[in-house]
């Protein structure tokens, strides 16, 4: 293959639609604006979610509460999920994440107390539930808030 054989892939480029050259043209005249109206000025045309005076739809619908800002999401963990680990293990948000328990860490993990914990592990997140927290020292583990 030389240079000047190279062409584009067939379909990928399209010759700009000149409007306003002539009736021949097929868009030539009005420039496919049609007659008169607000829509064939130039810079004529309404603004977004305008209904033609009618009240719009964003205004309609009732507003309730706000979106907290500076809200953070935890990628949620039970007590139950952990015993996959060894015996003794250390349980990280890597650790986590390569035993496919969570997909994406977030803000950090935070540990619940749903289910029943039957190995000794340490474990580090950024949150514990309260009964997380008692089970998790109560099999001899311990609990590392990073």
């Amino acid at each position: 293959m030389k240079l000047h054989e190279l062409k584009p892939a067939e379909g990928s480029r399209q010759v700009r639609n000149r409007v306003g050259r002539g009736t021949s043209s097929g868009n030539g005249k009005t420039s496919g604006r049609g007659q008169k109206g607000q829509k064939a000025r130039s810079g004529g045309g309404v603004r977004l979610g305008f209904e033609g005076g009618q009240t719009p739809l964003f205004r309609r619908i009732p507003k309730r509460g706000f979106t907290n800002i500076n809200r953070k999401e935890y990628a949620i963990i039970n007590l139950s999920d952990l015993n996959r680990f060894n015996d003794g293990a250390e349980v990280t948000a890597a650790a986590l994440k390569e035993a496919g328990l969570v997909k994406d860490a977030k803000a950090g993990i935070k540990v619940l107390g749903n289910g029943s914990l039957e190995k000794k592990l340490t474990v580090k997140a950024a949150k514990f539930s309260k009964t997380a927290k008692e089970a998790i020292e109560a099999r001899g583990g311990s609990v590392e808030v990073m």
